[in-house]
């Protein structure tokens, strides 16, 4: 058993996957850490969400303008324009909230109906049979399996950017997190620093969920870091622990969905799940 895993891991396509993995483990752990305090946990869904939307619009106007048969291998990937999509979306949502005082969830319920309404629109515009190098079912359920160099390159790069910045405004983010008016009083930019996180999310949402899938996607961006929630005593504490269960549960789940025979995106998070089921369990000191 042990020796058919290492074997499978020689395959480029399995180092492929668990590089990806760890990287979007890595990313939406320490996002994550800050979603769930701030109690953002739907924005998560409503991010993947804008993110189809992106990719609709995105596969739409390839087709329609020609660059499916004569533009670079970047543009003809959807994602050029579903980050920026998602980007403004996520802006969208900060600015809406802030200037009608709507609750946050309000805000992102919005956008998330507005974006998968657009994606179904122009995803239903493109002829069935044109091979436009996105499959729904796997932009809804991920593929993780089927991650190419040049989109692992864009998730490396990417994460190095999402994780620079988040360690280097950890500090500053906490602060506001836990009391922002005092860290207002301290001279903290807690608003900018707010739509900056936003602006992180919807960037690391939208290119992880191409390949975790929409509909996994806020499940690994909350569970790991809900798990730390539980476990942990300090903010530094729940995200040693999100990212050191991030990065275990996804070499995990790769290797059992190889061993069982299961789909790798769910394998992935049914493992976080269960190790979630086990913190709530845990008697708290």
């Amino acid at each position: 058993m042990i020796g058919e895993v290492i074997e499978v891991l020689a395959f480029p396509f399995m180092q492929r996957a668990l590089a990806a993995g760890l990287l979007i483990s890595l990313m939406c752990a320490l996002l994550g850490v800050f979603v769930v305090q701030r109690r953002l946990s739907f924005l998560g869904d409503g991010l993947a969400h804008a993110a189809f939307g992106g990719m609709g619009i995105g596969a739409f106007v390839i087709v329609s303008s020609g660059l499916l048969t004569q533009g670079a291998a970047l543009l003809r990937n959807p994602l050029w324009v579903a980050v920026p999509f998602a980007l403004l979306t996520g802006l969208g949502i900060a600015f809406v909230r802030d200037r009608t005082e709507l609750s946050s969830d309000t805000a992102i319920g919005v956008f998330f109906a507005v974006s998968v309404a657009l994606g179904v629109l122009f995803f239903s515009r493109i002829h069935p049979d044109t091979n436009i190098g996105v499959n729904v079912m796997d932009l809804l359920f991920g593929s993780i399996l089927a991650v190419r160099s040049t989109e692992l390159a864009v998730i490396a790069l990417v994460a190095l950017v999402a994780i620079a910045s988040l360690t280097l405004l950890w500090g500053r983010l906490a602060y506001a997190t836990f009391d922002d008016e005092l860290a207002r009083t301290d001279g903290v930019r807690s608003r900018a620093l707010e739509y900056l996180l936003f602006a992180l999310a919807a960037v690391v949402i939208t290119v992880s969920a191409t390949v975790v899938g929409i509909i996994l996607m806020a499940a690994y961006l909350v569970i790991p870091a809900a798990a730390a929630r539980i476990w942990a005593r300090s903010m530094i504490g729940m995200t040693v622990i999100a990212l050191v269960m991030g990065a275990s549960t996804t070499l995990l789940g790769v290797i059992l969905s190889y061993a069982l025979d299961l789909p790798t995106g769910s394998a992935i998070i049914l493992t976080q799940a269960a190790v979630f089921v086990a913190a709530a369990f845990t008697p708290r000191r």
